[in-house]
């Protein structure tokens, strides 16, 4: 089974300072994507405020408009306000089983969640959770806490996973406990067990835990530098991985999204 997924923090479809209405022209570029997957970060299901005051605005959330026909969608509202509200959303190709959003904020000034769908892929359930972190160290430690308790008490161990989004990571300190914690691997990662289809659970954290991180530069989208969004995959090997800058994504949002390409590998966990 082969998968094409994508991340993307689409900064809810507007310019800085909401002055631009850009989310059609997201639209057309997650089309020609073609992904099976697409994780999405800052996705405003309301904004009362844009509706009035841009032409075209979408009618229906943005999760929904961004689905189009082609997708499902699952949509997570962490940030409410009296004008709308914001969140995490995920887009299908394939059938959403279930999904629940789960509240992580970690004090009153920032509204966090994390967004876990079931999608059937044929006969296999994939696990897909949505992340948008906070912007303190903190606060994101405890969230990553949070994510690995829940996938630990609710999920088999061998479960495949897809966990995609904005880390806000800026030190890349985050991928060692999850390496360690869930046996996950990220898609940039550069180490003999990315060239191998067949690896242990044990053998893959001591080799990822001597081995550096090579994370994809996303942020910001006219000239990337930091590493905040990620990729990491239990139950899957990485075909190819790229970040897409440049035309026409720099003037989107203020990241550049990830793309990959996926093989299931099943019962070789």
């Amino acid at each position: 089974m082969k998968l094409r997924i994508a991340t993307y923090n689409i900064h809810k479809g507007v310019s800085a300072f909401g002055r631009k209405a850009r989310i059609h022209g997201i639209k057309d570029a997650i089309d020609l994507l073609d992904a099976d997957l697409v994780f999405l970060q800052e996705v405003q299901g309301q904004h009362d405020f844009h509706a009035e005051n841009h032409t075209r605005w979408p009618e229906v959330g943005q999760h929904e408009f961004l689905a189009g026909e082609s997708h499902e969608s699952a949509y997570g509202m962490n940030a409410v306000y009296e004008h709308g509200h914001h969140g995490n959303a995920l887009l299908s190709r394939f059938p959403i089983a279930s999904f629940m959003n789960y509240d992580v904020s970690d004090h009153a000034y920032e509204q966090r969640g994390i967004l876990h769908a079931v999608v059937k892929i044929e006969s296999v359930e994939v696990h897909c959770f949505v992340i948008h972190l906070g912007l303190f160290a903190v606060s994101r430690r405890r969230q990553v806490q949070a994510l690995i308790k829940e996938i630990q008490k609710s999920l088999p161990a061998d479960a495949p996973l897809i966990i995609a989004g904005d880390f806000n990571d800026w030190s890349k300190r985050l991928s060692q406990t999850l390496y360690q914690e869930l046996g996950v691997i990220e898609a940039f990662d550069v180490d003999e067990v990315q060239k191998s289809s067949i690896f242990t659970m044990r053998g893959m954290r001591s080799m990822l835990k001597m081995s550096p991180t090579t994370h994809a530069r996303t942020f910001p989208a006219g000239l990337p530098w930091f590493c905040l969004d990620r990729v990491y995959l239990r139950g899957f090997q990485v075909e190819h991985a790229k970040v897409l800058s440049g035309a026409p994504w720099k003037q989107l949002s203020d990241h550049v999204p990830i793309v990959a390409t996926l093989n299931y590998i099943g019962d070789s966990i």
